[in-house]
């Protein structure tokens, strides 16, 4: 009895010393850990630091507005230490290798310009829709494939720029919201299309959209009574609507390089049109304009561009007179079997007996 009572002593005393032993291990795993996290913390925040004293030498104050420019430098992602200047009213970030727009970009409702071109983003935020204030969104050569919906929150946006943007081909129907948007440029994408969205902006004024797939223009073109400049090169247009002609507001014009076979003859009255290129389109007609007279140099208004207005209008009276032509042979025709008979200046018809 003695011997056994002897032994369940020692079992219990070396089952005591262990788990403290192991308690005290892991005691010691906690502070090393503790002690880690308080370096790694220390450490963070002298990171921060150096990040933030880097982005003050970043922010400039021009012409009472606070900004925020970077230009090639590596800044493939944005510091949430940023959030520190929430005074900005720009930002210039161009060639930086940016890849995202931080969802916190919220946090800066003083934003007018937000100005990423040339980087590597390839999406915009639904959070760009807290930016009320913001004027100005310029996201060209990028790798943008979608516009979010919630852009159209951003009332006061007067200035887009999507070009370069490889696959973009679509914008949602809440871009027509835009009440202020004036300056549209979708250039160097893979538009088939102008989108209805964008027929529909009320004040827009100019619009490129030159270097896309568009194979057609839309029908109701004329309701977009305010536009002045229209960018339309490098497409596959083959034809252009009538409607083109009741554009009340365009004075700029460019067709270059599209499949274009024919003018609408309506086109020839389109007296507020200043400049148009029709150059590099397969025309029906070849039209030559007679010598330009000598110009002086400082003349930068060349009425006479050699596929310009002239061009166009004596193109559209070529057309004209090619059908009246046409038609007038159609009618000789049919009238082969009559004989053609004046008498006091009015055209009397018989039948051949």
């Amino acid at each position: 009895m003695t011997g056994i009572a002897v032994c369940s002593g020692t079992v219990s005393s070396i089952k005591s010393l262990w788990e403290t032993r192991i308690k005290k291990t892991i005691q010691d795993l906690q502070k090393q850990q503790d002690l880690k996290a308080g370096v790694g913390r220390v450490r963070h925040n002298w990171e921060d630091r150096i990040i933030l004293a880097k982005l003050k030498e970043k922010v400039v104050t021009a012409e009472g507005r606070v900004i925020l420019r970077i230009e090639k430098e590596e800044w493939k992602t944005l510091p949430q230490v940023l959030v520190h200047f929430p005074q900005l009213m720009e930002w210039h970030l161009h060639r930086i290798g940016l890849q995202t727009i931080p969802r916190f970009v919220s946090s800066f409702e003083n934003l007018i310009v937000l100005d990423l071109s040339r980087n590597a983003i390839t999406e915009i935020p639904k959070e760009i829709g807290k930016l009320t204030k913001l004027r100005e969104l310029l996201v060209s050569y990028n790798r943008v494939q979608s516009v979010p919906g919630e852009l159209g929150y951003c009332q006061n946006l007067e200035k887009l720029e999507l070009a370069g943007n490889r696959d973009l081909d679509q914008l949602p129907a809440e871009i027509s919201h835009l009440k202020k948007l004036y300056h549209l440029d979708l250039s160097l994408n893979q538009f088939t299309e102008i989108p209805e969205s964008v027929v529909s902006l009320p004040a827009l004024e100019w619009l490129d959209m030159g270097g896309n797939r568009l194979q057609s223009l839309p029908h109701d073109i004329h309701r977009m009574e305010k536009l002045h400049t229209m960018w339309l090169q490098r497409n596959e247009l083959e034809f252009l609507p009538d409607n083109i002609c009741y554009m009340p507001s365009l004075d700029t014009l460019v067709l270059s390089n599209n499949k274009l076979q024919d003018i609408p003859s309506m086109m020839e009255d389109m007296n507020n049109l200043r400049f148009v290129n029709f150059r590099d389109n397969p025309l029906t007609y070849e039209v030559k304009l007679s010598a330009a007279p000598t110009k002086s140099e400082d003349d930068e208004d060349d009425d006479r561009e050699m596929f310009g207005r002239d061009f166009m209008r004596l193109y559209c009276q070529e057309a004209r007179k090619r059908v009246h032509a046409m038609l007038n042979s159609h009618s000789i025709k049919r009238m082969s079997n009559k004989h053609v008979l004046e008498f006091n200046g009015r055209v009397l018809t018989s039948r051949r007996s």
